[in-house]
């Protein structure tokens, strides 16, 4: 009955939530927020593949560490047609919302396609182990980790800081070794994930105003039981997640400090407030 009692509660805050896509008021806000984050990105945030990165400088002798979680960040990329198409249905009565879904599909494409491209240059990769390398990601579906348009505001809020903590850190790495070609890709894609971070900040700002008890309960459920998306579903999974850790970018004690009290600092949001489940009244 418990699990029934969930179902239902989900289910009505689905129908009466005023942050759902089709509200009049998140669309105005929406529309205005992807504007924003559209014009500044036309003048301060575009960058090409060929013109803007310095492949000649690409270390054909950077330690196989660093290439092995280079290529899971670029894994985990190329799970953009299941981060597109799963997510669109939700919100595609809202322009202003799939707008930014479809934007923010284009610049993870680059990043995917970056990625890839030093893998390649540095010698690291053969064209063979990258084309062995999409089979594996294709071979496997990625699921929504969250079963509302408000959840996955939420969760792309926390992955997107989380992964921009993960270039940051990995650029530091790459910065003791010398790669004017992957710092500069890390230094780029790092801009991206901090404005993508950025907007969706804003829109759940605007969710905690509209429907402060039911944001909180979405926030809780994120956050509580975040983990970064598709590297489970890769081959070598946990031998992944421990270079990550070894090379001091990513643990659970990263996040809390560096992703889970900034985010609530921000937002406004206390420990205690989090931890007190949101009712809903039926």
């Amino acid at each position: 009955m418990r699990g029934t009692d969930h179902f239902e509660s989900m289910e009505c805050e689905k129908m009466t939530s005023p942050t759902q896509p089709e509200n009049p008021a998140v669309r105005q806000a929406f529309n205005r927020l992807y504007r924003n984050f559209f014009n500044l990105a036309e003048r301060k945030r575009r960058w090409s593949l060929e013109d803007d990165i310095p492949w000649d400088q690409a270390n054909r002798a950077m330690h196989p560490a660093i290439a092995d979680v280079v290529e899971t960040f670029c894994a985990v990329e190329m799970y953009l047609p299941d981060y597109i198409a799963k997510a669109l249905p939700m919100i595609r009565a809202n322009r202003g919302w799939a707008w930014f879904h479809a934007n923010w599909g284009y610049e993870e494409s680059k990043h995917s396609l970056a990625l890839s491209d030093w893998l390649l240059h540095s010698g690291l990769r053969t064209e063979e182990q990258m084309a062995d390398l999409e089979d594996q990601v294709f071979a496997h579906e990625w699921n929504l980790p969250q079963d509302s348009p408000q959840g996955m505001v939420i969760y792309g809020m926390v992955q997107e800081l989380a992964t921009w903590l993960h270039y940051r850190k990995l650029l530091e790495r790459v910065n003791e070794r010398g790669d004017g070609a992957l710092s500069r890709i890390l230094q780029l894609i790092a801009v991206d994930e901090r404005a993508h971070h950025a907007f969706y900040r804003d829109v759940v700002a605007l969710f905690l105003e509209l429907d402060r008890p039911g944001t909180l309960e979405q926030l809780r459920r994120v956050m509580n039981g975040f983990y970064m998306p598709a590297v489970h579903l890769l081959a070598g999974s946990s031998q992944r997640v421990a270079s990550i850790k070894s090379l001091n970018i990513f643990d659970e004690e990263t996040y809390y400090r560096e992703v889970y009290q900034p985010i609530l600092e921000t937002l406004g949001v206390n420990r205690q407030e989090l931890r007190r489940r949101a009712r809903v009244t039926r």
